[in-house]
């Protein structure tokens, strides 16, 4: 039987930028959350791994080489349990690429879950994220898909309180932002990390305690793509949002507001002002979610 795995968006809620190693990788303090805006995976039994793409951002991938995430992802499971067994995987590409949403990251975590399924492989969540680890530093968050804090260079997980029911709204000017054209142009001193212990009540107590914090890398993105700017100056102009802010390194940026129904009234005015725009709507993913 087929399993099919949801790969959501990725969102830097806050995004501190605390040091830099020696080898150039800086450090990193974010609070992570996904939301249910996404990619799908589904795995079948076969003969031999490979992998087939549809969706509205499919054609964005290119060509299906070896390099793609998803296949690497498979590949590296495989040899991992020495599984002789194939798949036939599917990537129904929902999300632009090179967004700072952690499509690719979440793609190949959804391909992990998926295959584990299908393989009926026994993992631990260590081994998980270890094995994600070597895919990229954003991929162990993205295996349990569930709000997280992030450090190091990413790849520090630590599971965070659930966070309350929130709409948030997604915005990118479909221009694709390379994470390091963003962190060679960012300038200025490293920051405090910004965790925090509160349980959060609501969509607006988490919208109060992200208000002290930022996205450091926010300054360099705008420098290399405008529409940034003018993307949070739209969004932190409607009448419902609770905050306004650029997720990971760009171009996506989002809003928080007080629900869903909040967050799909914002996406049909910013969906007609600026059409060109990728622009979707939704709320928190449920940890349910994450296989359907």
């Amino acid at each position: 039987m087929p399993v099919t795995t949801f790969a959501p968006a990725k969102v830097n809620l806050y995004l501190h930028v605390t040091g830099r190693r020696p080898d150039g990788y800086h450090l990193l303090d974010s609070l992570v959350a996904f939301a249910d805006i996404g990619d799908r995976v589904t795995a079948e039994p076969a003969e031999h791994l490979s992998l087939t793409m549809s969706g509205p951002e499919a054609g964005c991938l290119g060509s299906l080489g070896h390099d793609n995430i998803v296949l690497r992802a498979a590949r590296l499971l495989a040899c991992h349990f020495g599984i002789g067994a194939g798949a036939a995987l599917h990537l129904e590409k929902n999300l632009p690429v090179a967004a700072g949403i952690g499509g690719g990251s979440s793609d190949a975590a959804a391909a992990l879950r998926a295959l584990t399924e299908l393989w009926k492989l026994r993992i631990d969540d260590a081994t998980l994220r270890a094995l994600a680890a070597r895919l990229g530093a954003d991929v162990p968050a993205c295996v349990s898909g569930r709000a997280a804090w992030v450090a190091g260079i990413g790849e520090q997980v630590a599971l965070a309180a659930a966070l309350p029911k929130a709409g948030i709204l997604l915005v990118n000017p479909r221009r694709e932002l390379p994470t390091a054209s963003v962190f060679a142009a960012r300038r200025g001193s490293f920051a405090e990390p910004g965790r925090f212990q509160a349980i959060v009540a609501d969509a607006e107590q988490l919208a109060q305690l992200l208000t002290s914090r930022r996205n450091d890398l926010t300054e360099a993105a705008i420098g290399l793509v405008p529409e940034i700017g003018v993307i949070l100056a739209r969004l932190g102009a409607l009448p419902e949002t609770l905050l306004a802010r650029m997720s990971g390194s760009g171009a996506t940026c989002f809003a928080l507001f007080r629900d869903r129904e909040a967050a799909a009234r914002a996406r049909t005015v910013i969906a007609a002002a600026e059409p060109s725009w990728w622009c979707t709507a939704g709320g928190f993913v449920a940890v349910d979610e994450l296989s359907r």
